[in-house]
């Protein structure tokens, strides 16, 4: 292997992007990661500019028996592992987004944000099935799955991509849709950055200009009881629904909203895809309960990138998924033992999201993550700001898992999924061959890393 001050020469040489190697100024934010825990030390990043660019990084990656990692703002970076046989290949510079308002479509390049996508397809009363933060790469949500707020109708946003333009493991550009590449194009949706560089994606809107979204929260010591109330009134909404029932414990931090700061709540947020007087009598059962607070309203659907408070900056945390399928009263009560009031977790937040719906029903269109198995995620998050709240946060997601082991479907989402993973948890078997035999055509020699590996093996 060249050594990082040739690697870093030889590709400045060859693109007109930039390349920072260990030593530059720039080097510890150019290879940080979103999740300030993760300390990545690549053999060099690369940040190319164009599509020309990143076929040139990978064909030199080939050459000298090195790898690529594409990325963009590095959330779910934990499963790369150690990356010092790795061109981190960020794709910063490569931004540009285009609205088709007639075909409803977008066309993003790679190094763009949902932030940048959600207002310009406002304009045209038009939205995307993006997530809950707004500062999250549109390419590495889209290949992994892409679970949002319109999620119960419409699905993942995987399943909603019309076509990327791709650089494969030879440094080939090709053009993957149904009708060209359609192996690649089936393998890219769901099947993450296995197969090649994703330079620019392309995916469908819906037209949406405002829907009744918000957030209710009620005392801390009310989990029980709300947690409850909302996980029967899941059961019966419709799929234009989407919710969340959550715990929040907020530390006393100076960047928190002053009217959270260092307390804690249980919590439901839910969007819906109507108006507002239909809104307001599907949240009816649950405003009955008396919130503290009561953000539901008819909103501008941009503002649902922001509802769930997301750290819109890197931090450092710690995270736990569990797909859960049937949950009964009972599941309840074993994730608010561990999890609730009284229990002394240290977790800023436990959610379960309600699945179901789209997010279930398979389609002959669909790509490699058909749907998502399970009726719920469990989703965990620690803050690690000292040694002890990282043990305590570890110790608590273990007492999670064990709540919820007799309920998981056995499977992993994996946009969530913070560590390797086996195929065959996140992809339905003969999905999971197929991705194999996918990877061997366009990636034989495994040259890109993927978040999570599909092995190359021919069919």
């Amino acid at each position: 292997m060249p050594s990082t001050d040739q690697i870093a020469a030889d590709l400045r040489s060859r693109i007109e992007g930039s390349v920072v190697k260990a030593g530059d100024t720039d080097w510890d934010v150019a290879r940080r990661a979103f999740n300030l825990v993760i300390d990545q030390r690549p053999a060099a990043v690369a940040l190319p500019s164009s599509a020309a660019d990143v076929a040139q990084v990978v064909r030199y990656a080939r050459e000298n028996g090195l790898r690529v990692a594409p990325q963009l703002t590095g959330h779910n970076a934990g499963p790369l592992g150690p990356l010092d046989d790795t061109i981190l290949l960020k794709t910063t510079w490569m931004t540009g987004v285009e609205i088709d308002p007639a075909a409803r479509r977008a066309r993003v390049r790679a190094g763009e944000v949902w932030g940048n996508v959600v207002g310009p397809a406002a304009e045209h009363g038009l939205a995307a099935l993006h997530g809950s933060s707004p500062t999250v790469g549109v390419v590495g949500y889209s290949l992994g799955g892409g679970l949002g707020w319109l999620g119960r109708k419409h699905g993942l946003n995987a399943n909603s991509v019309t076509a990327v333009e791709i650089v494969t493991g030879d440094g080939t550009l090709v053009r993957a849709d149904r009708d060209n590449e359609p192996e690649l194009f089936w393998a890219v949706r769901g099947g993450g950055g296995n197969f090649g560089v994703v330079t620019a994606i392309e995916f469908d809107l819906f037209p949406v200009t405002e829907l009744y979204a918000g957030v209710m929260f009620f005392p801390f010591e009310r989990a029980g009881e709300v947690l409850h109330a909302w996980h029967e009134w899941a059961a019966e909404v419709p799929d234009e629904v989407t919710s969340i029932g959550r715990l929040l414990q907020f530390p006393p931090l100076p960047t928190i909203p002053e009217q959270l700061r260092g307390r804690s709540f249980s919590v439901v947020e839910a969007a819906y895809l109507g108006d507002g007087a239909g809104g307001a009598e599907l949240m009816a059962p649950l405003r009955e309960l008396g919130p503290e607070t009561d953000t539901f309203a008819t909103v501008p659907a941009p503002a649902l990138s922001h509802m769930h408070m997301d750290p819109p900056e890197p931090v450092p945390s710690l995270t736990e998924h569990h797909m859960v399928g049937k949950l009964p009263a009972e599941g309840v009560d074993a994730l608010l033992e561990v999890a609730g009031p009284g229990s002394g977790s240290p977790l800023l937040s436990m959610e379960l999201r309600h699945l179901g719906g789209a997010l279930a029903r398979p389609g002959p269109d669909h790509g490699a993550l058909d749907t998502l198995r399970g009726d719920y995620m469990a989703f965990g998050v620690g803050v690690p700001i000292t040694p002890e709240l990282a043990a305590a946060a570890t110790e608590t997601f273990g007492r999670v898992g064990e709540a919820l082991a007799p309920y998981e479907s056995g499977c992993v989402y994996p946009n969530f999924q913070e560590r390797p993973a086996d195929a065959d948890r996140m992809f339905e078997h003969d999905a999971s061959r197929r991705l194999s035999a996918v990877r061997a055509e366009h990636d034989p020699e495994g040259v890109l890393r993927a978040n999570h590996v599909v092995e190359p093996v021919a069919a």
